[in-house]
């Protein structure tokens, strides 16, 4: 984005001192269209109504006073950043992305992101197979399971084990793999027992990795959501802090634990930190997963607690970040369960 002072200077030029009659342009569209290429998604209208009418020494106007778009070559010509040329291409893709995951078949579409986030070598994203694995009944993962094996011929519990060989392998094994119980009973008994176990378990965890603990990795993937609520609750009880809260820089656990006992939270710091300009890629696909696989779910309770964390609405936040048909697809989305 230019700087305040950039855009004084702009102004002042566009206002006519550089460019004279109807070649100019004003602050106003300087800002529109600046404001086009950033954030999530594309004003396609600034583009159109601006970029339509100027001519090349407007364009050329531009290109030389937006250092952050496009850069001076050694042969005498404004080039694009290569980069941002890539994230350009990336925004105005965003909605069509957007329309396709919200349109397929929740099986298919978790078994596309388990898929994708394993094939990211070079970005792990073992979060989103915890957060699709945690946040799914047990029939939704079973029919992302089997969906899994139409589109890939593979099964997600082998290729975890062929991609991830770090120790959060047999935690991730635990999870896909899993077939919750999901009746309203709970052992209140095992489930404060379990809650010892927890405070022990990181009392030791000087001696070896809590995701290595295979006690711990059993009672995470196998329990009902609420004997693990309960289990919450009660570790809270004994020890004064919630289980999260004192697994160190267990990042992997704390993920899990957040999305099995509360998903609200999780998603809506998940759209906390993607709803940003200065963001990476993977954190603005995020955007458009949360809310095109909650919407049907809990999308108004992650929007009552994205507002109770952060002092603004989730649909506040996307008018000020995003843009064009990608943000009003996103506001109709959100708007679903108001």
């Amino acid at each position: 984005m230019a700087t305040s002072n950039e855009f004084k200077a702009l102004s002042k030029a566009f206002s006519g001192h550089n460019i004279n009659g109807q070649q100019k342009a004003t602050s106003n569209e300087f800002h529109a269209l600046t404001k086009a290429f950033s954030g999530l998604g594309v004003d396609e209208k600034s583009f159109i109504t601006i970029l339509g009418k100027w001519d090349t020494k407007q364009r050329q106007f531009y290109r030389k006073n937006t250092q952050e778009f496009f850069k001076e070559d050694e042969r005498q010509f404004e080039r694009w950043d290569e980069a941002h040329v890539l994230q350009v291409r990336q925004e105005f893709l965003r909605l069509k992305d957007a329309v396709v995951v919200y349109t397929m078949h929740p099986w298919e579409r978790d078994a596309r992101l388990i898929k994708e986030a394993l094939v990211k070598e070079a970005q792990p994203q073992h979060h989103i197979i915890i957060e699709t694995a945690a946040t799914r009944s047990s029939e939704q993962l079973l029919g992302a399971r089997r969906a899994y094996h139409s589109l890939f011929e593979h099964s997600i519990e082998e290729d975890i084990a062929s991609h991830i060989h770090t120790p959060e392998r047999n935690l991730l094994v635990g999870l896909v793999s899993s077939y919750r119980y999901e009746g309203p009973r709970v052992d209140e008994e095992l489930a404060k027992s379990e809650a010892k176990e927890f405070l022990k378990a990181i009392k030791d965890s000087g001696k070896k990795e809590l995701i290595e603990d295979e006690e711990i990795v059993r009672i995470l993937s196998t329990r009902s959501k609420l004997h693990l609520k309960a289990l919450y609750s009660y570790y809270k009880q004994i020890s004064g802090n919630y289980f999260d809260e004192e697994l160190g820089g267990s990042l992997i656990l704390k993920q899990t634990v957040e999305c099995l006992c509360t998903p609200q939270t999780y998603f809506s710091k998940i759209l906390d930190a993607s709803l940003r300009l200065d963001v990476d890629e993977p954190a603005r696909d995020s955007v458009t997963r949360v809310i095109a696989t909650r919407v049907d779910e809990d999308i108004k309770q992650i929007a009552q607690e994205f507002h109770k964390r952060n002092g603004t609405t989730l649909t506040n936040k996307i008018e000020e970040i995003a843009n064009g048909s990608y943000k009003e697809f996103l506001l109709a989305l959100v708007a679903k369960s108001a």
